[in-house]
This record gives structure tokens, C-alpha cells and sequence, in this order.
């Protein structure tokens, strides 16, 4: 749970490396499944608690980009064809 280890990290001196972060957690006896959750991330500076609740839980799922494909060819016609000129 992401937010159990945001609470965990609660006193940390910030900003801290992942090593410290996980070091800190292991002194305030976290358990295995939080430890692991820790370890798994990336190897960073982290600003505050937050910003580790984040990257274990992101609260914006990635989207990636569509692919728009390749430009069409200009008709000539007016935006609205017939529509707009009627």
C-alpha cells in the first residue's frame, strides 16, 4: 500500500536517494512487502514523501501518444464541404 509507506517515511530527511529511503524504512521496521515496494524504485533523488508515493503508485496513468499516421492530402473543398457554403 502506497500510502502505508508514505506514512512510514513520515520524519525522513529530505531530499534522500533511493538507498536512503529504503535504509530509513528498514530502521522503522517495515515489512517485507513495503521494503520490496521501496527497492523497486528507480534510482533517483526523491523531493518528499509524496513525491515516492508517486512513483509507486503513479496518479496518472501513462498514456502514450497516438500515432496521427501520415498527413492527407488537401481536397481543395472548403472546411464543411457543401454545409459551410450553403
Amino acid at each position: 500500500n502506497a500510502s502505508a509507506v508514505g506514512a512510514l517515511l513520515t520524519g525522513i530527511d529530505l531530499p534522500a536517494s533511493k538507498d536512503e529511503i529504503v535504509r530509513y524504512a528498514g530502521e522503522q521496521d517495515a515489512d517485507a512487502v513495503e521494503l520490496a515496494a521501496l527497492r523497486s524504485l528507480e534510482e533517483r533523488e526523491y523531493a518528499s514523501t509524496m513525491d515516492v508515493v508517486e512513483a509507486l503508485r503513479p496518479v496518472q496513468p501513462y498514456l502514450p501518444e497516438p500515432d496521427p499516421g501520415a498527413p492527407r492530402a488537401e481536397s481543395g473543398d472548403p472546411p464543411g464541404h457543401e454545409q459551410y457554403t450553403a
